[in-house]
């Protein structure tokens, strides 16, 4: 699961940094998806330790009367530009100041390795999938990390353009397995008449 909306009034990149906790609608988006997932035999919720998706994570393990786990493994990707407000299309890219992070986006030269990324993704759902045997578990983690591990289960190349991303806040990105291996991949929006418009019109262009 993506975690869901944060308070961020000033559009900062705020990637791993401390103290950025889930909006009143980011709150509204978690319950939402506690309530979806009410019956669903989930043993094992598990989070970023990044307050936003703990935050998350909180609905669904008490409606499952279980605590709230920490994997580091599903934190956000690190990212230089990390504090910034650097976005989509605000002009950053024009800095020649940021020109040196930008040589090679298929690694990324900004930040965390996209094969770094999946690595450890996929060893904390496998960690979750042990905690969890024979029942569920729930994972809340972050955009990118979830959209690279998807991409290398499905067999996507590893650079993309962020805007095609298909993994709304609150999202969830679901895994299925025959013993250790991944034999159906999922999507849904449970929250989706939360989004705020612009992203609802988004994920509807994509198909969600």
């Amino acid at each position: 699961m993506r975690h869901g909306e944060v308070d961020n009034p000033q559009g900062i990149l705020y990637g791993r940094l401390p103290n950025y906790h889930l909006s009143e609608l980011g709150r509204k988006m978690a319950e939402r998806v506690a309530e979806h997932l009410a019956r669903r035999d989930i043993t094992h919720v598990v989070a970023s330790p990044l307050e936003r998706a703990q935050e998350t994570a909180e609905p669904i393990a008490a409606s499952h009367g279980v605590e709230v786990a920490t994997d580091e493994r599903l934190i956000e990707a690190e990212n230089i530009f990390q504090g910034m407000t650097f976005g989509v299309g605000d002009g950053s890219l024009r800095r020649p100041s940021h020109w040196r992070y930008l040589r090679n986006p298929f690694r990324p030269s900004w930040g965390e390795p996209y094969v770094d990324q999946v690595v450890r993704m996929m060893n904390a759902i496998h960690a979750a999938r042990q905690a969890a045997s024979g029942h569920e578990a729930v994972c809340v983690s972050h955009q990118l990390p979830i959209w690279m591990v998807r991409s290398y289960v499905e067999k996507r190349r590893l650079w993309h353009d962020p805007r095609r991303r298909q993994c709304s806040l609150a999202s969830l990105t679901s895994f299925t397995f025959e013993g250790e291996r991944i034999v159906g991949v999922g999507y849904s929006e449970p929250a989706r008449e939360l989004l705020p418009a612009d992203l609802a019109a988004r994920s509807k262009s994509f198909g969600a």
